[in-house]
């Protein structure tokens, strides 16, 4: 990953800027610049994953104009060639460095045309306004807000901002910022008509699609690694990856010390596959001091994200801290597309689809923002498969009546999508899915709410719910990460849409836990 910040205003002094922005100078430790645009500022803090050399370091400029980015750019040599053709001269092997030239060449309508991964801001001298755009899954984080004069401010995390806006909020993916107003560029959730091809035929396509999205994601200058939890997922991602690259890849597991119920499933995958498999082994004490520091760069009081945020924030410190891996594939996105445990309750396929489409629309705001921060914190670069977006285009206009639950088996598709080529064992490949935050362990999430029911006696508790009109915490776990939300991002909720929690208006799915264990189907999951 790396980290960006722009500032479009004459007011900020440098100083307070550099305050802001150096607060995540552990996204990019590699190199960091703020420019002067002469009517503003651009920061960047560099992680070096595509062109190493000095002269990929960010920001561009191209005779006037500005961009930082954070971002990858995939496929991005052909483009690269074309420019040079047309006469541009480039500086570097970075991806991102083609991307002023293609704003001469296509201007606004080239953010459509990006298969990419990205968060930028664009500072366009001949205009003089800026422009800032973030792809169309959210996968790479943006946020922004008002300085006291009206400026714009964008950056990388909300933490950049704190203190400088006095309203944060996410950046829309999909969308781009014209100077003016947010212009929706692509929405990933928008199907025109359902593809009607045979289940045959659309697994087919699943798995040609994801091995492509999975292909292209292993292009990368320095080492890349592989979380591998033991579910479906990620076990995916990893046997596709080792299959392409014809050599053991690196795979890291987590559990804890009493009950992971994972950490068996995950060497049996790496087994299979012939990884070189790495497992890290986390206590409750380990899990309770974590705790403040995962909510503090999470940004987020959701019960779901900070659970599961806690063990891959930790697995993800292992591997930065002994290991010489660089870029991480991971395995979210899918459930949202193929469906959890909770949407074998959707009344019909119409509901299933709206349910999907809510989910990829608001992912940004959750597993994502999991995905991005546990990882980036540690100073790696994450990149999510399931979130290719001609993959995800395509599985979002499956007809949703082939994606319900009606084979006695959730996510079907993708399961039979592999089912012949011997990627995975059978055992793995059908296994029921477990909870992340459930199969690191049970332990962990008693452990905090037994943490929780210390913290707040009833009254306490009653009493610290009153105090939040919005997202009102509903037990003491959510209670106990809202109060430890609110010390470092105070007054800045709204910037997530609420709880993460299965659909309430379904039958069944009436829980006050996000856990899929207290379903009445969960099963023989995270055994």
């Amino acid at each position: 990953m790396c980290s960006i910040m722009g500032y479009c205003g004459m007011a900020m002094p440098m100083a307070r800027f550099r305050e802001g922005f150096d607060r995540t100078i552990s996204r990019g430790p590699d190199a960091s610049r703020i420019v002067d645009t002469g009517n503003g500022l651009l920061g960047f803090h560099r992680l070096a994953i595509m062109g190493l050399q000095p002269e990929g370091m960010q920001p561009f400029s191209l005779d006037g104009d500005y961009l930082i980015c954070n971002g990858e750019i995939y496929g991005f040599r052909p483009l690269r060639e074309a420019l040079i053709k047309k006469g541009y001269v480039m500086q570097s092997e970075s991806d991102c460095e083609i991307l002023l030239p293609l704003y001469r060449e296509y201007g606004l309508s080239m953010f459509r045309m990006l298969d990419a991964e990205f968060a930028l801001v664009l500072y366009d001298g001949k205009k003089k306004k800026y422009i800032a755009a973030r792809d169309p899954i959210g996968i790479r984080p943006l946020y922004y807000g008002q300085d006291g004069t009206g400026a714009m401010v964008f950056a990388s995390e909300a933490k950049n901002l704190v203190g400088l806006c006095e309203k944060i909020m996410p950046f829309p993916p999909g969308h781009y910022y014209d100077g003016e107003k947010f212009v929706c560029y692509r929405d990933m959730t928008k199907v025109d008509g359902y593809i009607e091809d045979d289940v045959e035929t659309v697994c087919k396509n699943i798995r040609e699609k994801l091995t492509a999205g999975i292909h292209k994601r292993l292009d990368s200058d320095v080492p890349v690694g592989f979380l591998l939890s033991g579910g479906l997922d990620s076990s995916l991602v990893c046997a596709v990856a080792a299959r392409l690259l014809h050599k053991p890849i690196e795979t890291f597991a987590i559990g804890m010390d009493v009950d992971a119920i994972d950490l068996k499933y995950a060497r049996e995958v790496a087994d299979y596959i012939g990884a070189n498999h790495h497992e890290v082994i986390i206590t409750k004490e380990d899990v309770l001091a974590a705790l403040p520091e995962v909510v503090a760069l999470l940004g987020t009081y959701d019960i779901t994200t900070i659970r599961a945020s806690i063990g891959m924030y930790l697995v993800c410190k292992a591997v930065h801290e002994q290991t010489d891996v660089r870029v991480l594939l991971t395995g979210e996105i899918s459930d949202e597309l193929f469906g959890y445990k909770y949407t074998d309750f959707a009344p019909d396929a119409d509901a299933f689809q709206k349910e999907s489409e809510k989910r990829i629309k608001e992912i940004h705001m959750y597993d994502v923002l999991r995905a991005d921060r546990c990882i980036s914190v540690n100073s790696l670069e994450a990149r999510v498969p399931f979130g290719d977006l001609d993959f995800v285009e395509y599985v979002m206009a499956i007809d949703p009546k082939k994606k319900m639950n009606v084979y006695g088996k959730g996510k079907y598709l993708l399961r039979h999508a592999f089912e012949e080529g011997d990627y995975l064992p059978r055992s793995i490949l059908m296994r029921e899915k477990a909870a992340f935050s459930d199969a690191v362990g049970h332990s962990m999430v008693d452990d905090l709410k037994e943490y929780a029911e210390e913290t707040y006696s009833d009254e306490a508790f009653r009493e610290g719910c009153e105090k939040y009109d919005f997202a009102r915490p509903f037990t003491k776990e959510s209670l106990l990460y809202r109060d430890l939300f609110e010390r470092y991002y105070p007054g800045q909720a709204r910037m997530v849409s609420g709880f993460w929690m299965p659909n309430k208006e379904w039958e069944g799915c009436d829980v006050d836990d996000p856990s899929a264990r207290v379903l009445a189907n969960y099963g023989d999951s995270g055994k």
